[in-house]
């Protein structure tokens, strides 16, 4: 009996452990639709200087005063086609108050123009590099978005999809602060 006591307990344990492994692989394995992480100490967001699409010179610098939303993104990424609609209408909604700046990681820069035109992206739109990536984001995700308040500090960082409603919340936030 005692012999019988002892496997089952074993066999317990082994299930326990099993269901938890198993848990675990799934908490962490699963897709999300979206990975958030804010920014608590503010810090500055780094200036970039990037060719645009009409070959004129994008600086962060240059939006200084205005809540910005700066999204990575590329043509043949689902995801980021599936958001750029959002970004108009936000650019729409906010005007002046707001610039969204996409950046393009596209290796084929001969695919960014017709695509902009094709979605009729209101917003300017720079060629990325490597490096102004890097200076951001410490994934290699797209679409990968940053906000920035009015005072050049970065507030928000979204990996993925984002709802036009959380941007919105958040911008609405920001301008009301200032």
């Amino acid at each position: 009996m005692v012999m019988m006591n002892r496997i089952l307990i074993s066999l317990l344990f082994i299930a326990l452990i099993t269901i938890s492994a198993i848990n675990n692989f799934a908490e962490n394995n699963l897709p999300t639709k979206n990975k958030i992480t804010n920014w608590v100490d503010n810090k500055k967001a780094p200036d970039f200087s990037l060719t645009g699409t009409d070959g004129k010179i994008i600086k962060l610098s240059d939006f200084k005063g205005k809540v910005i939303i700066i999204d990575f993104w590329a043509t043949w990424c689902p995801p980021c086609r599936r958001g750029i609609p959002d970004l108009i209408e936000i650019q729409k909604e906010f005007g002046k108050k707001l610039v969204v700046i996409g950046i393009s990681l596209d290796q084929q820069k001969s695919d960014v123009v017709p695509f902009m035109k094709k979605m009729g992206i209101n917003y300017p739109v720079a060629y990325g590099t490597p490096e102004v990536f890097r200076l951001y984001a410490d994934e290699d995700a797209i679409p990968h978005s940053f906000i920035i308040d009015r005072k050049g500090n970065l507030v928000d960082q979204h990996i993925g999809l984002v709802d036009k409603s959380e941007y919105s919340e958040l911008i609405k936030k920001l301008l009301k602060k200032s």
